[in-house]
């Protein structure tokens, strides 16, 4: 078994619904990605990453950044661990209102473009072949690959802090909830 570590991104400069649709890290955000850098280097060599993962997302890049730096490797970019793909009628205003709905439901429920439950699986099976890696994501991303491991059919099973680090093994076939990472209330809902 291989360790990987799912990271929530950290505080972000703007929230969903405001103006900027690819914000970076604030202040806090930024120590939040060096203390996960910390806690990730402090682990024994042998469960110390040695890859690091991240969405797209400026947020996540830039949290994956001190890690990254500190072990000396690029950061490898996976639109797989990006964000819940939003349905392409909605307006980036009418995003919220959607994802609060979202929240409340079932994967097999959520109305889009695409087969949500489909999309939340192939989120975990992404991460398969990711042992010895440390996985900069999302709030629903990261939920998407809880509910799958816990076989609840909610889309709403965890609420990540940010930088809150998730462990989980993989065999290279099968996929190993080990430990949630820190919860706290969000602003997300």
């Amino acid at each position: 078994m291989s360790s990987i570590y799912l990271i929530r991104h950290g505080k972000p400069a703007a929230v969903w619904g405001e103006a900027d649709d690819d914000p970076g890290l604030d202040d806090t955000g930024r120590a939040q990605a060096e203390a996960a850098r910390d806690h990730l280097l402090s682990l024994p060599p042998g469960q110390r990453p040695s890859r690091v993962v991240s969405s797209p997302l400026r947020r996540c890049r830039e949290t994956a950044m001190p890690t990254a730096a500190a072990l000396g490797v690029e950061i490898e970019i996976d639109p797989s661990v990006g964000e819940i793909p939003t349905p392409a009628n909605l307006t980036a205003e009418e995003r919220p209102a959607w994802l609060r709905e979202v929240f409340q439901g079932e994967w097999a429920e959520v109305k889009g473009d695409l087969d949500y439950d489909a999309w939340r699986r192939a989120v975990a099976a992404s991460l398969v072949a990711r042992g010895g890696t440390a996985v900069f994501s999302h709030y629903v991303a990261i939920n998407a690959v809880m509910s799958h491991l816990t076989d609840d059919p909610r889309v709403l099973v965890f609420r990540p802090d940010h930088t809150s680090i998730s462990v989980l093994d993989s065999d290279g076939v099968t996929l190993t909830l080990v430990e949630k990472g820190r919860e706290a209330q969000t602003g997300v809902l």
